[in-house]
């Protein structure tokens, strides 16, 4: 009987389902974090241009708006993720005495933990731009807020190394002891899924990129190419993995 034809063993498919919500969880937590930095890096630069004080206030609120919008979205959705990549791991050891998924996880966390100091450092400027649009008490208040929450994100940033070395190191000898494992061939695995999705998330990172430069003022876009990278990261984040 051929392997396509046989019934796939006890927990097989309910794996694949853990899998599949698993990847569902992560493209939501990237399109939050994607579309976050856009949005707010686009915001910002624009309001860095305003020639007067009262074009310079609304873009200041939005960036305000956005910065408070995204810590929340980022960490649900990537507390989501976690949790459901976090029952997958812990289901293929049931079934298999070995863990498949996860073992770029140490490299995925250290990248997403730049995406948030990234988002911190863009979030930090955000008084400026009000002290900029004469909101000089709404600045200072806010200049106080973000004061704290820099030495609150230094602390939690050192505490995250030294968790995320654990983590790794913890990782690294997971991998070096698996090996002999059947693994799921009727899961429709890493080699059936289309990679059109990495093509378009290396397109949204490309255009996020550009913008973080733009806002470093490494380079100085004319005002429509601002706009056609925010569109470009978000497009190719919504419609990746389709």
């Amino acid at each position: 009987m051929l392997l396509t034809e046989m019934a796939p063993p006890p927990g097989a498919q309910e794996l694949a389902g853990l899998r599949a919500r698993a990847r569902s969880a992560r493209r939501g937590a990237l399109v939050a974090l994607t579309a976050s930095i856009a949005l707010l890096t686009t915001a910002q630069l624009l309001a860095d241009r305003a020639a007067t004080r009262e074009q310079t206030l609304p873009l200041a609120v939005l960036s305000l708006a956005v910065f408070a919008a995204a810590l929340p979205a980022m960490a649900i959705t990537q507390y989501v993720w976690g949790a459901r990549a976090r029952r997958v791991r812990e289901r293929e050891h049931e079934l298999y005495a070995a863990v498949f998924s996860g073992r770029a996880r140490p490299l995925a966390r250290l990248a997403v933990a730049g995406c948030w100091a990234v988002t911190l450092l863009l979030g930090w400027t955000v008084p400026r731009l009000f002290g900029q649009a004469a909101q000089y008490g709404l600045a200072d208040a806010l200049s106080a807020v973000t004061d704290a929450m820099a030495w609150a994100s230094i602390g939690a940033g050192a505490l995250f190394l030294l968790w995320w070395a654990r983590d790794a190191a913890l990782t690294v000898t997971r991998v070096l002891r698996a090996g002999g494992s059947p693994g799921d061939p009727w899961d429709p695995g890493r080699s059936a899924r289309p990679r059109d999705g990495a093509m378009l998330w290396t397109g949204a990172a490309v255009a996020i990129a550009a913008l973080l430069g733009a806002r470093a003022h490494l380079w100085e876009p004319a005002t429509g190419i601002v706009y056609g990278l925010l569109t470009t990261a978000l497009v190719c984040g919504v419609v990746t993995d389709e």
